[in-house]
């Protein structure tokens, strides 16, 4: 089993810059992707950024240019720093584990909320 335990989130006015770390634990394997989804009220959960075992990154348009997602191998740590932070930006920030072994792993989800 994979755990994945979420830290930062929480509140910052337009323009402003957080940090989203996220720990996994447990049957790590070799080959996987870690990143970040994040879901709206009433929408589904959407792609913000991933990066593979091998530092591969992907990352949705509406968020490329201001927010970087990066990952420590050992221990496995995913960090989302997420500048020019705009209102549409507030959501529900997921972690995400996935290999094909496992599937997909999410963790608890953190709020970020973007407001003056």
């Amino acid at each position: 089993q994979v755990q994945l335990v979420e830290s930062g989130g929480g509140w910052v006015q337009p323009g402003g810059s957080l940090s989203l770390s996220c720990t996994a634990s447990g049957s790590i394997g070799d080959i996987n992707t870690m990143g970040w989804y994040r879901q709206f009220p009433g929408k589904q959960r959407e792609l913000v950024a991933t990066v593979t075992s091998n530092g591969r990154t992907n990352s949705a348009d509406s968020v490329k240019g201001r927010f970087v997602v990066s990952r420590d191998a050992a221990p496995n740590i995913v960090t989302l720093q997420m500048n020019s932070l705009r209102p549409e930006d507030t959501a529900v920030y997921y972690c995400n584990y996935y290999n094909w072994v496992t599937g997909n792993i999410w963790g608890q989800g953190t709020q970020v909320t973007v407001s003056s």
